[in-house]
Formats: C-alpha cells, structure tokens, sequence
C-alpha cells in the first residue's frame, strides 16, 4: 500500500516538474520568436544563447516584493491565485499519459490514478476554480466593483 503511494507520488512530482519546466521554456520559445519578428536578439543574457533565462526569471519571481491593496483581506487575497491553480494542477491526476511501460519487471502506468469517472473528477475540480476568482474580486473588500467585475467575468 505504501508503494502504491510512493510511486503516485513521485509520479505527480515528475508531472509537476515536466509542466512547469515545459511552461516556463515554451515562454522562452515565445519570447525568441516575439524578438525575431521585431528584429532584435531577444533572452541573451543568462546562460548560453539564452537557455538559462526561465531559472532567472523563475528566481526574480521569487525574490519580488510582495504587492498588496491597502485594505484587503490578506489571507484571501493570497488563497485566491492557490485555489485557481491547484484544480488545473490536480486534473493531469486521472489524464492518460501513455500506454503502461514495463520496467525492471514492473508495469508502470503512464497516468497518477485510473478513475472510471475520470470526466465527471475533471468537471467537478474545474468547478472549483471558480471559486479562485470570485475569492479574488472579494479579498478586495475596500471596492465591492472589484467582485462585480470578477463575477462578469465567469458569465
């Protein structure tokens, strides 16, 4: 039972790690590509060519100073980016990746669980990041028209 568990989890820790450094070099690509249509060098600065520039910006991102509304509620106003995130995270749990893989005499799934209702999990944790966003437009407690426009924006 436990090695069920430690193999989910070093699955969903690798799909993690995959994702994020995929999102963070497809911003690079993005960012070559915006740089040759406007005919300049684009990200050179960091590592060669450039190819280090997401582990710098991933480190600045971490180091920025935190910007808060006078008059907002701290805890949701932090909450609310976690909980529009998390689901869209958490949905990869029940996607197929591939066909199972046979590994030291082991088969190994290519997908974290095997849910026979896999779309009505994925509709039902999409539903929660709604709650992300009108935790947003709340948190902002001081102008009530920040959560009259997050709430337009779910429409």
């Amino acid at each position: 039972m436990i090695a069920i568990a430690i193999e989910a989890l070093i699955k969903s820790a690798l799909i993690a790690f995959v994702l994020l450094t995929a999102f963070a070099y497809l911003t690079f690509a993005e960012r070559k590509i915006a740089a040759l249509m406007q005919v300049r060098k684009g990200p050179n600065r960091v590592g060669p060519w450039g190819l280090l520039q997401p582990a710098a910006d991933g480190i600045k991102l971490i180091f920025k100073e935190e910007v808060m509304p006078a008059g907002a509620d701290k805890v949701l106003f932090f909450l609310a980016p976690i909980l529009t995130m998390i689901p869209a995270i958490v949905i990869v749990a029940v996607i197929p990746l591939g066909p199972d893989v046979e590994l030291f005499g082991r088969t190994i799934r290519l997908g974290i669980s095997d849910l026979n209702v896999g779309l009505l999990y994925i509709l039902a944790i999409a539903s929660v990041a709604v709650y992300g966003i009108v935790l947003a437009g709340w948190s902002r407690r001081i102008n009530m028209h920040c959560l009259v426009v997050y709430v337009r924006l779910l429409k």
